[in-house]
């Protein structure tokens, strides 16, 4: 996988933890997400509309798996974290849940798939499971105030990001990342303005700090990070993917300490290296066998299994 590609990747997607940050100050969770997707939603319709050529062969069940990929990957996941930052825990304590994606995906591959998971990997589960502890205690003690369950609410939306990408990667149709964008954003615009308008929370404030936050999500996270994500996935598969997404909790957690002063001590940093350690236990402990927790298999390896076992 190119690294430059890559490289934004992480950027633009650790982008996402600090512009939820930005909005949480101006305005509520449901808020923010209405006003991140309504726009771009908008421009990739009209897109469509313009070039249909990626939108060719596919099926009413290809689009319908899409909108459910979307509800579980943008609006289950995104409404968690952004609830949780306005509940006050940190957005490296929020992203390093997240990045724990790849061990439980890898973990669940087992029983879900049938694939085999080694000791090692197992291993690497577990350390990767106390780093996020580790990590989540630095960030409650320094946090003062924040109620124990904020903590569990980051879980729930990387439990539905996981959802999602064994979803995806049992579609019997490849799909263009195009075409997963704008459903998927339209999905979401579609369920987020539903939402804010049936609790009064759709009207914007009248701040700057606002616009400011809604285009740093819109052009980064949304474009940028998220349409990387699926055209990465696409190309090199979950498990490239999954290796990334452990950079986002370091990342951000140095975006987060440099731009909004959020803690970065020493505990801090042991709970990212140990994550960190879980990575290279993983990528290791996969072998040759190429499943376990470095599968949650690629996009080719995916439509195989589904032809062979039915699609979900």
């Amino acid at each position: 996988m190119n690294i430059l590609l890559s490289l934004a990747f992480v950027l633009c997607w650790s982008s996402g933890f600090i512009g939820a940050k930005l909005g949480a100050g101006s305005a509520s969770a449901l808020t923010v997400l209405m006003w991140r997707f309504l726009p771009p939603a908008v421009v990739l319709v009209a897109v469509a509309v313009v070039m249909r050529s990626a939108w060719r062969g596919l099926t009413a069940r290809d689009l319908a798996r899409q909108a459910v990929v979307g509800v579980l990957s943008q609006s289950g996941y995104l409404l968690s974290v952004y609830h949780a930052i306005q509940l006050g825990v940190s957005s490296g304590t929020t992203a390093l849940i997240d990045g724990i994606q790849p061990l439980v995906a890898g973990a669940l591959a087992g029983p879900l798939l049938g694939q085999y998971v080694s000791g090692r990997q197992w291993l690497g589960l577990g350390l990767g499971l106390s780093g996020v502890a580790v990590v989540t205690l630095a960030d409650a003690a320094a946090g003062g105030g924040v109620a124990w369950w904020a903590y569990a609410v980051p879980l729930l939306g990387m439990l539905s990001l996981v959802a999602a990408t064994f979803l995806e990667s049992r579609a019997r149709s490849r799909v263009a990342a195009s075409v997963s964008l704008t459903v998927h954003c339209a999905t979401s615009a579609v369920l987020f303005s539903a939402l804010a308008l049936g609790t009064g929370a759709a009207a914007p404030p009248a701040r700057g700090d606002f616009w400011v936050a809604v285009a740093w999500l819109v052009g980064l996270s949304t474009f940028g990070g998220y349409g990387l994500y699926w055209l990465i996935l696409k190309r090199s598969g979950v498990t490239e993917v999954n290796t990334l997404m452990f950079l986002m909790a370091p990342v951000t957690a140095v975006w987060g300490a440099l731009m909004f002063g959020e803690p970065f001590g020493a505990q801090t940093a042991l709970g990212l290296t140990v994550c960190l350690v879980a990575v290279v236990v993983v990528r290791r402990g996969g072998g040759r066998r190429g499943t376990g927790l470095t599968a949650a298999r690629s996009a080719p390896e995916g439509n195989r299994w589904s032809r062979s076992h039915g699609s979900a």
